[in-house]
């Protein structure tokens, strides 16, 4: 098929976000730290809480702000006494930071992130806290189950207590889609449709315009919209629901790779990663999207037109991505507080307090909100979260996604690996390679080297 052309890219190229998904990564360091054992328990340690902590917190919405963070530390400072300091990481040396932390015995006392890292690595690695008993049955009945699942290992150890959740999604050109008379294809107040609404619209569009959408495979940017995409058109998965194994040769998977590759409008670019198809997006030259998360629906482009519109000034609608029945299982974002182990009871405790007055107490709120996500929960101590974004037209709308939230994957053995062996298999697709072969190929070379 053929590429885009870039002298169409370069002319956006500026427009283009660094990765999809708002900043946020979710591709922990495959190495983990020199040290094999957490650092023991201090001698004398006290049950008390301790009146310094530190957090350590990766950029999750205005958690990476020190402004907006300040205010909540010293909120909590003032009704807890306990004093917080804090340390704000960017994904692209923040796991060196924590991995030479721990090695060197002064790991932070908190760390804020997602279960591929909390959960996955340093957890499974011996270094974090368990947090099981945080969670009371309550807490586990207001807790969305696919996120607590994420956070709880196969041992039953809680190794992340989560604060918020997005779900992934794709995303539409509107005015396209009526001008091609697709619009009726689309369930717009559920912002879901069918497979066979989907094949239909991408015919109808690229007899109207040409190339539609992109299956971008330069790198593992934005993959997560590409995996959903194959994943939901015709119900295949990615992994077990151990996490024990990569499950993407299923046949399922196959088929749906074998029905992109023979659309005309939709083009496997290897020049593509997740953010330049945004930027095309953006730019009206794609008519969809499949690297979509509520932080593009906000802020769609740097030309700053407005919340949810093209640089054409046309609007964009966020979708499910297609499914044989119109019920998506989205790929979600997760985040929320780990506890390292450093051997100091109090320290834990304190660390421990912390996580509940954010996490679980009428100052939910505010900790939700200065993430710019969704709540995990539907009620904290009482307090209603519901409705916390009530005041908001898009992220109030954007909620219609959060009961598709689908299995949190991300934590399978060998995750890095297996991203790379998806990407790389997107190309030879695009190359015209046997689709089933290369499938099987590279689901084996992920399973290989997760052992």
């Amino acid at each position: 098929m053929k590429k885009i052309l870039a002298f169409l890219l370069a002319a956006v190229m500026v427009l283009s976000l660094a990765a999809c998904g708002g900043g946020a990564s979710s591709a922990p360091a495959a190495s983990t730290p020199a040290a094999s054992t957490p650092q023991a328990p201090a001698e004398g340690g006290s049950s008390a809480a301790a009146s310094e902590i530190t957090l350590w917190t990766y950029p999750i919405g205005d958690w990476g702000k020190e402004d907006a963070v300040k205010a909540l530390t010293d909120a909590f400072t003032a009704e807890t006494g306990i004093a917080v300091k804090v340390e704000y990481l960017a994904y692209a040396d923040g796991d060196d930071k924590v991995n030479a932390a721990i090695t060197a015995g002064n790991a932070p006392d908190l760390v804020m992130e997602g279960p591929e890292r909390l959960v996955a690595n340093w957890g499974a690695n011996g270094y974090m806290v368990d947090l099981s008993d945080m969670l009371d049955a309550t807490d586990k009945g207001e807790i969305n189950e696919a996120v607590l699942s994420a956070c709880i290992n196969a041992a039953g150890e809680c190794y992340e207590y989560p604060l918020v959740m997005t779900a992934h999604c794709m995303a539409i050109n509107l005015a396209a889609f009526k001008e091609a008379g697709a619009d009726g294809l689309l369930d717009l107040e559920n912002h879901t449709w069918t497979t066979e609404d989907f094949i239909t619209a991408v015919e109808r569009l690229n007899a109207q315009y040409g190339d539609v959408a992109a299956v971008y495979c330069a790198g593992q940017g934005g993959d997560q919209g590409t995996r959903a995409l194959v994943n939901n058109l015709y119900g295949g998965t990615f992994t077990d629901a151990a996490h024990s194994k990569y499950t993407w040769d299923d046949p399922k998977n196959v088929k749906a790779l074998e029905q992109l590759a023979s659309m005309d409008g939709i083009n496997f670019d290897a020049s593509l990663a997740g953010g330049d198809e945004i930027a095309l997006f953006y730019q009206g030259i794609l008519k969809m999207a499949f690297c979509w998360n509520i932080a593009q629906q906000l802020n769609p482009n740097a030309a700053d037109t407005g919340a949810g519109l093209t640089m054409n000034g046309e609007e964009i609608v966020f979708m499910g991505f297609p499914s044989e029945d119109g019920k998506p299982k989205l790929q979600g974002g997760i985040w929320g507080f780990g506890v390292f182990d450093n051997g100091d009871e109090g320290r834990i405790e304190a660390a421990k307090q912390f996580i509940k007055y954010m996490c679980d107490s009428e100052h939910t709120v505010d900790a939700v909100k200065t993430a710019n996500y969704f709540p995990v929960r539907s009620a904290a101590e009482g307090t209603d979260l519901s409705t916390i974004w009530a005041d908001n037209e898009i992220m109030n709308e954007y909620q219609v996604l959060m009961p598709y939230l689908g299995d949190y994957y991300q934590v399978t053995t060998g995750w890095a690996g297996a991203r790379t062996e998806w990407w790389n298999m997107l190309q030879k697709v695009g190359e015209g390679a046997d689709v089933a072969t290369v499938v099987a190929e590279y689901a084996a070379n992920a399973n290989a080297a997760a052992g």
